[in-house]
């Protein structure tokens, strides 16, 4: 009888969980940073840059060249690679630096 490596280890995952990108359902998993969960979803891009507005996404995948920023529950320039995602966090496409339409 063939086992899995899941069922060899003994690990019991808990369920997947569902986040919105720009109003789009994503389904993620326990455990997945955000721009993994965006990956998984064939969302490449979630940031405009601030002078040209070209798309940016995940680049070097550990938090040192910010590319991967995005607005998570309201909040912008929170590094994606380095996020956890977690059920209902509400994730927005931020253009530029984040800050239009915050106020002062």
């Amino acid at each position: 009888m063939a086992r899995t490596s899941r069922e060899s280890a003994g690990a019991r995952p808990a369920p997947p969980f569902e986040i919105t990108v720009d109003g789009r359902a994503v389904t993620a998993l326990p455990g997945q940073s955000i721009a993994a969960a965006l990956w998984g979803a064939g969302i490449l891009a979630w940031r405009t840059t601030r002078n040209t507005g070209r798309p940016r996404g995940a680049f070097c995948g550990i938090g040192q060249c910010y590319d991967c920023l995005a607005t998570v529950n309201g909040v912008p320039n929170r590094r994606a690679c380095l996020l956890p995602a977690r059920p209902g966090d509400a994730i927005t496409t931020q253009e530029g630096d984040g800050h239009a339409g915050l106020g002062d």
